[in-house]
C-alpha cells in the first residue's frame, strides 16, 4: 500500500506539471486498488485478534496496521482527487509557477515514504523525524495558497484554474498530514507511548488575507 500509495501521489502530480490527463485517468483508473488492500489488511487483523489475541507490543503492530493502511487509503483518495483536478487544469490557461507545486510534492511523497519504511523497520528515530517535518509542509502549502489568491485578485479570469490548484494544494497539503499520522502510529507500536498531541503546525492559510496591490 505504502509502494502504491505514494506511486499514486507522484503521478498525480507529474500529470499537473505535464499536463497529462492519460495519466490522471491512469490514477483514476488505479484508485481501488488501495481499497482492496485495506479490506485485505483490515480482514488479516481481524483475523488475528481472534485467533491469537496478541498482547502488549504485538496488539500494538496489529492495531498500527488498521491505522496505517487506513491512512494510506486516504493517500489514495487525496491523489485520485488530485487528479481529477490535474484532467481539467490540462484544458485550461496555466496560473503562475508552479515551483511551489514541485517542492510540496516533494517534500510530502519523501515523508510518506520515510513514514511507511519507518513503520517496516521499526525505526523510531525516522518516524519522529517525519512527524517533526509537518510545518515546512504547512509553509510550502500557505505560500501557495497566498500566491494563489493574489493572482485571482489581479486577474478573476484566473479564478477557475487557481481555485482548481488549491485544491490540488490542499490535497498534498493532506497527504503530508497523513504521513505524520503514520509516523505516529509507528512511534506507538513500537514504544508504547504516545507523541505529544500539538505536533509542530505552520499552516496560516485559514488567517491569510491577501489585498489588492498586495505582492
Amino acid at each position: 500500500m505504502g509502494v502504491i500509495a505514494e506511486e499514486q501521489v507522484s503521478d498525480a502530480t507529474r500529470a499537473l506539471f505535464g499536463r497529462d490527463a492519460a495519466l490522471a485517468n491512469r490514477v483514476l483508473a488505479r484508485e481501488p486498488e488501495l481499497d482492496a488492500l485495506e479490506r485485505q489488511i483490515e480482514a488479516q487483523v481481524i483475523r488475528l485478534l481472534a485467533l491469537r489475541h496478541p498482547m502488549a507490543a504485538d496488539l500494538r503492530l496489529a492495531i498500527a496496521g488498521l491505522k496505517i493502511s487506513h491512512n494510506l487509503e486516504r493517500v489514495g483518495d487525496y491523489a485520485a482527487n488530485a487528479a481529477k483536478r490535474a484532467i481539467v487544469l490540462s484544458g485550461l490557461p496555466m496560473v503562475g509557477s508552479l515551483n511551489g507545486f514541485e517542492r510540496l510534492a516533494q517534500m510530502v511523497t519523501d515523508n510518506l515514504r520515510s513514514a511507511v519504511g519507518a513503520f517496516a523497520g521499526d525505526d523510531i528515530a525516522t518516524a519522529d523525524r517525519v512527524w517533526a517535518a509537518d510545518a515546512p509542509v504547512d509553509d510550502v502549502y500557505t505560500g501557495i495558497f497566498r500566491e494563489l489568491l493574489t493572482h485571482m485578485i489581479e486577474d478573476p479570469r484566473n479564478i477557475t484554474a487557481a481555485t482548481h490548484l488549491l485544491f490540488i494544494a490542499k490535497n498534498l497539503e493532506r497527504v503530508g498530514d497523513h504521513a505524520t499520522n503514520i509516523a505516529e502510529t509507528v512511534h506507538f507500536a513500537v514504544r508504547g507511548d504516545q507523541l505529544p498531541s500539538d505536533r509542530p503546525k505552520a499552516d496560516s492559510s485559514a488567517t491569510t488575507v491577501v489585498e489588492p496591490g498586495d505582492e
